[in-house]
């Protein structure tokens, strides 16, 4: 679970609102009924309230704040190392004026102390986020998908390599992002032509 949720908690403070929501979703949906749905579900409500305040739809910033607030009310304050006793007053607020979304940002997320940003991520979290990433900003899904396994591969055998780069790249850098995208993608088509010609070789 770490992994998804450092990679959300950097996709949200680097002010991706709307994409935070990415990086749990699909983890939160195989969950059972529990501490950790209701913590998922309430952070991913929580992002859609920012995302709603940020577009002046207070009426839908205002009701997710409500709900929000209810997943979040049963957990301590600092939940998986999550700060959520900020986040649980800024919900409060919300809910009660919601353009009080309007005069004061929304807090940082902060795990285990840190307001966790794309440098923090070691490598599955970069993962997560490069998926975000490509989902939300329409860069080649199946390429960053390829290049992550490829990048597992460079790790598993040598504790680096050019995938590895080139993911960290690819979340952290993201003024050159098309091109690192354009460079996975060549990077990817190239090893990919590798395999076809070895497996050719035994047909």
């Amino acid at each position: 679970m770490d992994a998804h949720l450092r990679a959300g908690i950097a996709v949200y403070n680097a002010g991706r609102y709307h994409a935070a929501h990415d990086a749990w979703e699909d983890y939160w949906l195989d969950l059972e009924a529990g501490d950790d749905e209701r913590f998922l579900h309430g952070l991913i409500q929580f992002t859609a309230v920012v995302h709603h305040a940020h577009t002046g739809n207070w009426s839908g910033a205002q009701g997710l704040a409500e709900s929000a607030g209810t997943y979040l009310a049963p957990l301590p304050e600092d939940y998986r190392g999550v700060n959520l006793d900020a986040v649980r007053q800024y919900l409060a607020r919300v809910a009660a004026d919601p353009e009080h979304a309007e005069r004061v940002a929304p807090p940082p997320l902060i795990h285990a102390g840190v307001a966790v940003d794309y440098e923090a991520l070691d490598f599955e979290s970069t993962a997560v986020a490069a998926r975000v990433m490509a989902e939300a900003d329409g860069y080649d899904e199946t390429a960053v998908e390829q290049a992550i396994e490829y990048a597992r591969e460079e790790l598993d055998e040598r504790g680096e390599g050019t995938f590895v780069g080139l993911l960290f790249s690819f979340v952290r850098e993201s003024e050159k992002r098309p091109v690192v995208a354009l460079r996975l993608a060549q990077h990817v088509a190239r090893e990919r032509q590798k395999d076809d010609d070895v497996s050719g070789l035994f047909d």
